[in-house]
């Protein structure tokens, strides 16, 4: 039968429990006993010897004092009442005949000889029992002090035992547990604890054996593929042409791949481990890797040349908790070095296509004058495809000579205090021929006495241009576009409001991106790049642009600049 660790307990306590009780039991006993023979010697016998020497002195003292008769008159009938032992009734009875002898005739000294018989009968058999009684006494004294020591040495025995071993019951299991757990800490998963015990720390040695079992069989059969994927993570790290920095969550260095520590200048060894702040007080990479985290692109000299790198910050995370960042610098600058090539020959083509473009639109211009001969309807007809060709390829070099300008970082502006309504008036004129074609009234809703703006004329009309352009290609027939111009907040601004198909509210913040076309028009001769320059144009004069839309309803663009 398995006795749980409760039961051992229970019984040792009753155990105890049982111990206290007996022997205060027994003590309890024995003072009882000892009390009441001390009492019977002292209420019975002692009083007996009392009142025995009280009649002897007051037997002596008849011939020359009155009282004492009734003395010993008052002490005979005290000793006719305390009778407690053998023969002692007779003795007093024959104490009386002679007391009252006595009485009757005083003179007769045989009388008095009879009485002090009596009186030392009486006197013997209470010393007699007194010392019977003591006796008794004696001996249960002497039968409780054994009992009472065998008890107790037995007992005590018993307790010692108990408490020496009993102890052991617990701590042993406790200490070997302890052991146990730090082994498991300190990853020694071999540790095992052996009880003999089948209680709960029995139960519980076997459950820490099965868990350091697993433990240890976990531990040997991923260790080596645990080494062996983080090698290869490592060479794989290394092997990467983009910087990679690691940091815990207490932004500590974890590591650092070798481009990293080719741009930061410093080793992983020497910096291993350590805060990134501290590095970054001597380092002006880190710092600037560490404090500018909405600065996505950096230039940084590498390579013995000026290098572009991308900067992204990914957060490395156990269960939605942040355990650390790993900064991955990514060189962009072949990236860069194409986008200038690309910027520069389109730049130098939309250049070199402009004047002969201008020269074909010119010569059909001077075929169209009646002075060089009169044409056809399909001459006609033909000179119109190839004035409209040229127009689209003008727009075409314009746009894409714009935009080698924004690339470049060469927007050349004249900034000057310019009219609103001269901006407005030119754009309208501009696309006036186009409205009518398509039989779209343009409506001007300007308010009065507006301030001027702060804009290069020629660039802010072009954007405007731009808007009721794409306004007229996406409005339908007879209807109406409205121009507005307001102020609001220190700035004037221009709207431009279309009852076209409008654009769907997922694109709109796409429509100002390079090259950006909304999926589903049916306009293929356009570059995409119209809206992208706008806005360039626009921000580059401190000013904004944007755009609200209602599918099926139509859509309003807008930019605003500053007062003069």
């Amino acid at each position: 039968m398995v006795m749980k660790l409760k039961t051992k307990l229970s019984i040792g306590l009753s155990f105890l429990f049982v111990v206290i009780f007996t022997f205060g039991i027994l003590a309890i006993f024995y003072i009882n006993r000892l009390s009441n023979d001390s009492k019977m010697v002292l209420k019975n016998n002692h009083e007996s010897l009392v009142y025995s020497n009280n009649m002897l002195k007051a037997l002596e003292d008849i011939p020359v004092k009155k009282t004492a008769v009734t003395i010993l008159e008052n002490n005979l009938v005290n000793q006719e009442k305390n009778i407690t032992e053998p023969g002692e009734q007779e003795a007093t009875q024959e104490l009386r005949k002679n007391f009252t002898e006595l009485l009757a005739n005083p003179n007769d000294p045989t009388n008095y000889i009879q009485i002090r018989q009596s009186l030392q009968v009486i006197t013997d058999l209470n010393q007699q029992a007194i010392l019977r009684k003591n006796e008794v006494a004696n001996k249960t004294a002497e039968d409780a002090t054994l009992w009472l020591t065998v008890i107790f040495v037995i007992l005590s025995l018993i307790t010692f035992t108990f408490v020496i071993n009993f102890p052991e019951v617990i701590s042993t299991p406790v200490r070997l547990l302890n052991e146990g757990i730090r082994a498991i800490a300190d990853k020694n998963y071999s540790k095992r604890i052996y009880l003999k015990q089948e209680d709960e720390f029995g139960e519980l040695a076997n459950a820490f054996n099965t868990m350091a079992e697993k433990l240890d069989e976990y531990e040997h059969s991923n260790l080596a593929q645990i080494k062996f994927e983080k090698s290869r993570i490592e060479t794989i790290i290394n092997q990467m042409k983009d910087g990679i920095i690691g940091l815990d969550s207490k932004n500590n260095i974890l590591f650092l791949n070798e481009v990293a520590q080719s741009l930061l200048g410093l080793k992983e060894s020497d910096i291993m481990g350590k805060y990134a702040a501290d590095i970054a007080l001597k380092n002006d990479l880190m710092r600037s890797l560490l404090q500018d985290e909405d600065k996505k692109e950096l230039k940084i000299y590498a390579d013995s040349k000026e290098s572009y790198f991308n900067k992204d910050v990914l957060n490395v995370t156990d269960t939605e908790t942040v355990i650390g960042q790993v900064i991955v610098l990514r060189n962009i600058t072949p990236f860069h070095e194409l986008n200038e090539a690309k910027t520069h020959f389109i730049a130098t083509v939309s250049h070199e296509l402009k004047t002969p473009i201008s020269s074909i639109k010119m010569s059909a211009q001077l075929l169209t004058d009646n002075r060089v001969g009169n044409l056809n309807t399909e001459q006609q007809e033909l000179i119109k495809s190839i004035t409209d060709d040229s127009d689209r390829l003008l727009k075409i070099t314009g746009e894409l000579l714009n935009m080698s300008q924004v690339e470049t970082g060469n927007i050349q502006l004249k900034l000057q205090a310019t009219d609103p309504l001269q901006i407005i008036n030119q754009a309208i004129q501009a696309v006036q021929f186009q409205a009518q074609q398509k039989k779209i009234t343009l409506h001007k809703n300007i308010n009065e006495n507006l301030p001027a703006v702060l804009a290069d004329t020629e660039k802010t009309s072009w954007v405007l241009i731009n808007f009721l352009t794409n306004a007229i290609k996406y409005s339908a027939e007879e209807t109406s576009i409205d121009i507005a111009a307001y102020i609001q907040d220190n700035h004037v601004i221009f709207t431009v409001t279309d009852e076209g198909s409008g654009i769907d509210e997922k694109y709109l913040p796409k429509i100002f991106d390079r090259y950006f076309k909304v999926p589903g028009t049916q306009e293929r001769t356009g570059t995409g790049l119209g809206l992208s320059i706008s806005k360039e144009f626009i921000e580059a004069q401190n000013g904004h642009i944007g755009a609200v839309s209602i599918p099926g309803q139509g859509s309003r663009f807008s930019f605003s600049l500053q007062f003069a």
